[in-house]
Order: C-alpha cells, then sequence, then structure tokens
C-alpha cells in the first residue's frame, strides 16, 4: 500500500482555533489554547500516523498586523518561516469573519507553490446555512484552493474530514517519525505552556502578554516529578496582579496548571511558581533568547 508523508503548515490569523484543531488532529493536548489572540508564541509539531501514511503538522503564532516590539516580530517571523519547507498548508479562517488581517494572511499565501487547505471553523456560530453558504462562495474565490472544508475544530468530525483531505494531497513517503510520537516538543517547554496557558484564561486585560515562563527545574523523583518554574512580568503592578491577595491568584494558577500537567505525565508533580520582574523582556532580543524564543533575524 503506497503511504504519504510530509510536512502541513496550519495558518491563519490570531484566535481562529488553530491550536485546538492540531489538538483534535492529534487526539491530545499538545498546543495550548484560550479564546485570546498571542495564545500561541512558538511553532508545535503534532504528528498523526495511521494507515494512510504519517502528517507532521506545525502549528504557528497567528500572523497579524501589528509589528511593535520585538515580541510581536518574533510572532510573526515564527509563522511565516512555517510557509518554508512544508507540503500542504491549512489556511484557518473563523466562519462570518474575513478581516484584514485574514487578507494579509492570504497576500502571504500567494507565493506558497504547494496546494492550500482552507478550512472554516466555528460554523456552528453562523446564524444560518444560507450565510454560512454565501461566507464559503465569497472566501473561497479568492484563490484556488484544494479544498475548502467547513468544520467545528473541537469536534472529532472536523478531524475526520480535514485528515482525509491532507493524506489525499501529501506526497507519497516514509514516515518521518515512530509511529507511536505525537510531538517534538519536551515535556519541559510543554509544561512551560501549560503555565502560560492558565496565566492566559485566569488574568484579564493586558496582564497575560506581558508574561512568560521559565522552568528552572525538571526534576524526577521516586514518588513524584518536582518541577520549578519563574513567572516573568514587566513591571511590579503585575507581579502583585499575577500573585493575587494573599497570593490567591498564584495558588489557582499553580493548580490548574498541576492538574494539566498531571495528567499528561501520569504522575504526581510537585510544582512550585515564583513571580518575577524583567522589565521590558517583550521588546528585548536579548531578553527573549534567553526565555527561549529563537530568534533569526
Amino acid at each position: 500500500m503506497t503511504t504519504r508523508c510530509g510536512y502541513v503548515g496550519i495558518v491563519g490569523r490570531p484566535n481562529v482555533g488553530k491550536s485546538t484543531l492540531l489538538n483534535r488532529l492529534v487526539g491530545q493536548k499538545i498546543s495550548i489554547t484560550a479564546p485570546k489572540p498571542q495564545t500561541t508564541r512558538h511553532q508545535i509539531l503534532g504528528i498523526v500516523t495511521n494507515e494512510a501514511g504519517q502528517a507532521v503538522f506545525v502549528d504557528t503564532p497567528g500572523l497579524h498586523t501589528r509589528q511593535q516590539g520585538a515580541l510581536n516580530r518574533y510572532l510573526n517571523r515564527a509563522a511565516a518561516s512555517v510557509l518554508e519547507g512544508v507540503d500542504l498548508v491549512l489556511f484557518v479562517v473563523q466562519a462570518g469573519r474575513f478581516n484584514n488581517e485574514d487578507r494579509a494572511v492570504l497576500t502571504r499565501l500567494e507565493n506558497v507553490h504547494v496546494p492550500v487547505i482552507l478550512v472554516v471553523n466555528k460554523i456552528d456560530l453562523m446564524p444560518s446555512k444560507e450565510q454560512l453558504l454565501s461566507f464559503l462562495a465569497a472566501v473561497s474565490s479568492q484563490r484556488d484552493f484544494a479544498a475548502v472544508l467547513p468544520v467545528v475544530a473541537r469536534r472529532k468530525k472536523a478531524a475526520d474530514l480535514v485528515l482525509k483531505e491532507v493524506f489525499r494531497l501529501l506526497p507519497e513517503g516514509d514516515p518521518l517519525f515512530d509511529e507511536d510520537q505525537i510531538t517534538t516538543a519536551s515535556l519541559r517547554f510543554m509544561v512551560g505552556e501549560i503555565i502560560r496557558e492558565k496565566l492566559v484564561r485566569l488574568l484579564h486585560d493586558e496582564v497575560p502578554y506581558s508574561t512568560t515562563v521559565e522552568v528552572e527545574r525538571f526534576a524526577e523523583k521516586a514518588t513524584h516529578t518536582a518541577i520549578d518554574a519563574v513567572i516573568y512580568v514587566e513591571r511590579p503592578g503585575q507581579k502583585a496582579i499575577v500573585i493575587g491577595k494573599g497570593g490567591c491568584k498564584l495558588k489557582e494558577i499553580g493548580t490548574q496548571a498541576r492538574i494539566d500537567i498531571e495528567r499528561i505525565i501520569e504522575r504526581k508533580v510537585m510544582l512550585k511558581l515564583w513571580v518575577k520582574v524583567r522589565e521590558d523582556w517583550a521588546d528585548d532580543n536579548r531578553a527573549l533568547r534567553a526565555l527561549g524564543y529563537q530568534l533569526h533575524e
């Protein structure tokens, strides 16, 4: 039987459901999600292996038009770099909403010479079937897409539909990774991302965008895994918000993160969190490199 294999880039503006789709495709949470833009900050590889072959999905930060600051420039470069060397692209948009940021992504795809699948997510939010059909017709007319897939990314049916088209379009080839491997991300990296997800979900306004996480210790003990992590913020006032009155907010962040981490590593976790101020880290290339953001000028 002929098997297919290749890299699949997942692109789109922020907050259209790229990470939710990746998690559903892989069948496990490997990319953090939250109903806010800039949740994903790194390229995350998710690997799906079945009888048809192997698809290596690359989830990316959302492409956006705002360029201010070193972190935003990093996010755009990380997202754009996915388009180099992939065999297929999933362009994810939200049903009923196609704005200038979506058009900017579409413009970037003009120089991409591999098949592009249009994935229209959140179709359950459309008021009527007629409006959905009108939206699909309008967006799909803007490029010769290899396929147009209306989905609800959080549902299993979406993964089945997307995978069917992906394996139809990927080139023939042998698997690149072991069949039981679902991601290239290290546990240490995933722990940091889980903590950051809780910051995004539990903090309000702009505070989550001024935070990042560094895992300083990841030690396997006889009865548990000991994890020490530092949450960096840019201002003393933000530190107070993350800690909360009497430490209540930091405790809530730690508790929710620990539960998710234990689910992934399948053993008891002792998680300790600290909050430190590192002024203007998000606009400092040196600080970004030190915190694990691999920048390429």
